[in-house]
């Protein structure tokens, strides 16, 4: 009698354990759902600070795109999406380090626009540190425009779990913007956030990014044309269709704003390489890694230049530490621009930075408006 009744106990304290990870979940599940980030497929964004150039036709301008990777994918980390264990950066003094490195290697460059991706904003994977604020103080002389691509709350998987995730699309120009909204007796810069065909259903999509396209505009002097600066993040973990998706509603954008008259420029991570590229010298290498799609580049022609620097890859794998001696290690081809073909391409560069503060090298273009 008394074996059964500690057998009972047992298996009542089970369950009750059971029960409790049920609840948990569930309460989980429906904070999630409840405060699930749902962008509306076109938003407003502020642009912060003041302008100190202004454009016309027949003008050059740098740019400078970069995946700086939360400043927490430098060259020591891996990352779980990729094969590796990792779900935060290695410490807080490295994410500081990292964004000292990035911050200098840009002004190194002096640009006048930077499209920059991954920038975390109070995010737990970069311990909290917001990297817009830090960006935007370095580059004081610029403006600036902030869209989000991840904002939840809690992210539980894996273990330990990612936890808070705010992040997005950080762009920083010389140039005004053409767009104004009334805010009290003033009226402020913005910029447009255009959604992109999100591939995930609920409860996956809950937990996941929600991508999109920040959008600014600079008014050519002179002219009615405007330039049209795209600063994007494309799908990097869907099976296929969500890639393909994006990549319609971005050249169908491109395309009609080219009618219109206007400068195309779209600059970032495309988590693809072009197919009008050769880009054997990055080979696939053996074992389960992840993989990046190809974009079709007739879709775009032959109104649109895609170009990338095939000279020196633009991202590594994140299943392990970078390992430089190792001919088997995986390199990628993925962050490159798009750009309409009444621009000019003067040069094109990846900067080899040896992946020293994120697991993407940035890609500096100079071009001229014709």
């Amino acid at each position: 009698m008394a074996a059964k009744t500690v057998g009972g106990k047992i298996l009542k304290a089970i369950l009750l354990v059971i029960l409790a990870i049920l609840i948990i979940a569930v309460a989980l599940l429906a904070v999630l759902t409840f405060t699930e980030f749902k962008p509306a497929d076109l938003e407003k964004v502020e642009v912060a600070g003041t302008p100190t150039k202004t454009l016309s036709a027949g003008d050059s301008i740098d740019i400078v795109t970069w995946n700086i990777g939360y400043a927490g994918l430098s060259e020591e980390a891996d990352f779980f999406m990729d094969g590796g264990t990792h779900t935060r950066s290695v410490s807080e003094d490295g994410v500081m380090a990292n964004m000292e490195g990035i911050i200098s290697l840009l002004k190194s460059y002096d640009p006048d626009v930077i499209f920059i991706q991954e920038v975390d904003e109070s995010s737990t994977r970069s311990y909290r540190i917001d990297e817009t604020v830090l960006l935007a103080d370095a580059f004081s002389d610029f403006t600036t425009a902030f869209a989000y691509n991840y904002k939840c709350l809690f992210v539980p998987f894996p273990m330990p779990p990612l936890a808070r995730v705010y992040s997005g699309l950080q762009t920083l120009s010389r140039f005004g913007t053409s767009e104004y909204e009334q805010s009290g007796d003033s009226e402020i810069m913005t910029a447009d956030r255009i959604q992109l065909p999100c591939p995930f259903s609920w409860p996956v999509r809950l937990a996941n990014l929600k991508r999109g396209l920040l959008v600014e505009r600079v008014q050519i002097e002179g002219s009615d044309a405007e330039l049209v600066l795209i600063n994007l993040h494309l799908e990097a973990y869907d099976s296929g269709e969500g890639k393909i998706a994006q990549t319609k509603l971005l050249a169908e954008f491109i395309k009609s704003e080219y009618e219109k008259g206007n400068y195309v420029i779209a600059g970032g991570d495309y988590n693809q390489t072009f197919s009008n590229l050769d880009t054997s010298m990055y080979p696939v290498q053996p074992g389960d890694l992840w993989m990046c799609g190809e974009l079709d580049a007739t879709a775009f022609e032959p109104d649109f230049q895609l170009v990338m620097d095939t000279d020196t890859p633009t991202c590594r794998s994140l299943d392990r530490p970078l390992d430089l001696d190792d001919p088997t290690f995986q390199f990628y081809m993925i962050d490159g621009f798009i750009v309409s073909k009444n621009v000019r391409i003067d040069k094109l560069e990846t900067i080899d930075t040896g992946f020293d503060f994120s697991d993407h090298n940035p890609v500096h273009i100079q071009v001229t408006l014709q």
